[in-house]
């Protein structure tokens, strides 16, 4: 079910603050990691800052799309 609902959501898109949805280990980056979408690089693949609670980087990755879930602090229209 989860499955089928994330693919109706919309992909993560410059400056989106997302969720890592699978481990990146060799990078020490894990699932549910949060970071901010800073480019995009195609139409696949986004590069993504993943840093610390005081703002210091802990990496910057390409990451796929299909691999992160973009938070929302608002409800958006449908």
């Amino acid at each position: 079910m989860l499955g089928v609902m994330m693919n109706s959501v919309r992909l993560p898109a410059e400056l989106d603050v997302v969720a890592l949805l699978s481990d990146i280990p060799d990078k020490g980056i894990l699932r549910g990691q949060v970071g901010t979408v800073i480019e995009t690089l195609g139409e696949a693949t986004v590069l993504v800052e993943f840093s610390d609670d005081n703002g210091r980087a802990l990496a910057i990755l390409p990451c796929p799309r299909s691999e992160l879930l973009a938070l929302r602090y608002e409800p958006e229209a449908a």
